[in-house]
């Protein structure tokens, strides 16, 4: 009786595999995924490497360590035997991006090497080493990527709009994230240090994801909630250099810009919590740039059992910054005009979202995603414009695997929102939309990827528009090196409330509503390659082509002379793209090259499209030794063809046709103070180290050289 009261105690006892995960060097990473295979049961790594997994019985157990930039790592057969196992596991740096995993390009995990489209990941080790606080700043590093001021332009997509829309859709964690008024991204409100990577999909993407992916998808991926409690502490300090010209230097002082963040993650049971808050501060080399940004973000889990979870954030920004359109001549391009100084934007936006899961079998998958984004600013300008809005989104997602090798993806969504303004009115939007995609996978290793997707709008007076986005990709692995890829696909926009209804007038420009506007639409077509050179270099190419129909762009009425939106464009892009990645020295010296050859034509002015740089090149070297990292970026763009000239034309903007090609190059160190007993790392950035003059929107001479020092603790 003993010997059986002892038996069943033990047995229901439980334990617990515990460890560290580290580099090569020895540092710690940060949400490396620990997962128990063929179980949901796992953990992610803290800011000090350290994972726990528990409630486990005796047994044997196989684990799967992975985590983005490393070779992933299998460890078989666990035994655990009357006592919890500690582990130490060392992950290897890889160069290649091809065996990685993304989310967004069907909604569901899939290696990079499976797709049919061209993707890009932007990890968030390259954010911390940059010490980058605005992913808009990481996006310009991205290949095939363009940033106007704010405005993201995927292969030419988009050109520059004022903050009026964009072309291509922003998630985070795959839910929606766009200003219910605007329609544009608030990249400054995304807390860079909650990312864990940041997915790029290129093309139209409309078959799955709607209206505003006409262009190509952005899906942010927030870092999971590690076992064990961890803290972090970030601090910056940064200052711009004189400007290359005396007759520029407006302000004798120091031109300062610092940040401050801190955060904490724990778990309680089942629920885990992350609270992360940040301050930015930055005194700008332009009058009337300068800003005061607070940054909030909380993410949590809750697990209802092993096979359904809850997912929720909340995201804010408050926020304090200076308008400056453009410059108010070439001998005083960083002032502005005289009517627009002194003039500055108060801005608060809130953002919930939900990301419910649950297996209901081995075969079905439910994803329910719902979201709540408040938006209020007010502008102290001549027209004191201001803006209320609020939207609402709700998404129904379910995956099935109906076979081995096929697997359905299906949903429905809709958005709302409402809107009370001086500058937009009083409007409001609704869109409906439903979609279904399936995956095959043949004996050959072909994949084929069809989808449609069928949406609804309704954009308050304007008549209901409707869109069918079909899509068809291929991939085909001729073998263990090359494989070959293949997409069409059709895409649509709906106009966003600003486009329809602003009337308002700001430096000098003068704006009134279309309520004739209509959505523009497009197709695409790509075919790629890659080929997977040696073991540590790849080369990937791709040739496309995008023809848009009803292009809406910013346009003069000669009638009176006032700018309005509306569909004046068709237009086409067509272009080659062409990546390579290689290491030397064991993995060491890691390096990128990225170029990119635009033809973006309006068809009916038989001209070059505003803001699209014909030749682009990104490049990035970095070399790694013991606990010590350097590295280079540079940025290249061929001189633009066309920008928005009748501002000009109009006497509103003088010397705006100034431009010239853009050289950036950027410098960075860091290193791990591990090496001081401290559990921690600085980084020295050294950005535009040419201090070269350039603009990316006209009459706005781009960031001049500036430095800054960061210094990251994790206990």
């Amino acid at each position: 009786m003993i010997f059986l009261i002892e038996a069943a105690l033990l047995n229901a006892q439980t334990f617990e595999i515990s460890g560290v995960v580290s580099d090569t060097a020895g540092n710690p990473l940060t949400g490396a995924n620990v997962v128990i295979m063929g179980s949901n049961l796992g953990a992610a790594s803290n800011f000090k490497g350290l994972f726990n997994i528990k409630g486990l019985k005796q047994g044997e157990y196989s684990l799967k360590i992975s985590s983005i930039g490393y070779s992933t790592l299998y460890i078989p057969n666990i035994a655990i035997k009357n006592k919890s196992i500690s582990i130490k596991v060392i992950l290897h740096e890889i160069a290649i991006q091809s065996e990685q995993v993304v989310i967004t390009a069907s909604k569901y995990k899939q290696r990079i090497s499976d797709l049919p489209v061209s993707a890009e990941i932007i990890k968030s080790d390259f954010i911390s080493r940059k010490d980058i606080t605005d992913l808009a700043d990481a996006m310009r590093y991205a290949p095939g990527v363009n940033m106007v001021d704010d405005q993201i332009s995927i292969r030419g997509s988009s050109g520059y709009s004022r903050g009026a829309g964009t072309r291509v859709l922003v998630e985070i964690d795959g839910i929606p994230y766009y200003t219910g008024d605007t329609g544009d991204i608030v990249w400054e409100a995304i807390p860079t240090i909650a990312i864990d990577h940041v997915e790029i999909i290129k093309g139209a993407a409309s078959s799955l994801y709607g209206s505003s992916a006409i262009g190509g998808v952005v899906n942010v991926i927030t870092k999971n909630i590690p076992a064990t409690p961890s803290n972090y502490v970030k601090t910056s300090f940064g200052f711009y250099d004189k400007p290359s010209y005396r007759i520029w230097d407006w302000s004798k002082e120091l031109r300062t810009f610092t940040g401050l963040t801190l955060s904490h993650s724990q778990r309680i049971g089942n629920l885990g919590l992350s609270f992360t808050l940040t301050r930015l501060a930055d005194m700008s080399y332009k009058q009337s740039g300068f800003y005061t940004r607070y940054i909030g973000f909380i993410k949590g889990n809750y697990n209802f059992s092993p096979v359904s979870s809850l997912m929720f954030f909340a995201n804010s920004l408050n926020q304090d910054d200076g308008s400056f359109l453009y410059w108010r001549d070439s001998r005083n391009v960083l002032i502005p005009p005289v009517a627009d100084e002194g003039q500055s934007v108060l801005s608060n936006r809130y953002m919930l979202g939900l990301d419910y899961k649950e297996v209901i079998s081995n075969s079905l998958f439910l994803n329910v995603r719902g979201s709540y984004y408040k938006t209020q600013w007010n502008d102290n300008t001549s027209s004191m414009n201001s803006s209320k809005s609020n939207q609402y989104h709700l998404e129904l997602q379910t995956n099935a695997n109906l076979s081995d090798n096929t697997i359905l993806v299906s949903g429905i969504e809709t958005t709302a929102s409402n809107v009370t303004s001086n500058i937009f009115g009083n409007p409001s939007a609704f869109s409906f939309g439903v979609y279904s995609q399936a995956d095959i996978k043949f004996a050959v290793p072909i994949t084929i990827s069809a989808g449609l997707r069928y949406d609804l709008n309704k954009l308050d007076t304007l008549n209901v528009s409707n869109a069918v986005s079909p899509k068809l990709g291929i991939n085909y692995k001729i073998s263990n090196r090359v494989s070959i890829r293949s997409s069409f696909g059709t895409g649509f926009r709906a106009p966003s409330l600003s486009e329809a209804f602003t009337t308002t007038s700001a430096g000098g420009i003068t704006i009134k509503p279309n309520p004739s506007i209509k959505p523009e639409t497009n197709w695409n077509i790509e075919l790629g390659a890659n080929y997977q050179i040696t073991k540590s270099s790849d080369i990937d190419a791709a040739i496309f082509q995008n023809e848009f129909y009803d292009f809406i762009e910013p346009a003069v009425d000669p009638t009176d002379g006032l700018i309005f939106f509306n569909n004046v464009t068709r237009a086409r892009i067509q272009g080659l793209e062409i990546n390579l990645n290689d290491s030397f020295f064991d993995d060491k010296l890691n390096m990128s090259l990225n170029y990119i050859y635009l033809w973006a034509r309006d068809l009916q002015l038989n001209q070059a499209l505003k803001y699209r740089p014909r030749n682009s090149v990104t490049a990035s070297l970095d070399y790694t030794f013991n606990n010590y990292d350097f590295g280079a970026d540079f940025r290249y763009w061929s001189r633009v063809e066309e920008m928005d000239f009748e501002l000009v034309d109009l006497g509103l903007l003088i010397d705006g046709r100034m431009r010239v090609p853009v050289y950036v190059l950027d410098l960075r160190a860091n290193s791990s103070l591990n090496i001081f007993g401290i559990p921690g790392k600085i980084s020295i950035n050294a950005n535009n180290i040419l201090n070269y003059n350039y603009v990316e929107l006209i009459g706005n001479l781009a960031p001049i050289r500036n430095y800054s020092v960061g210094l990251e603790f994790f206990f």
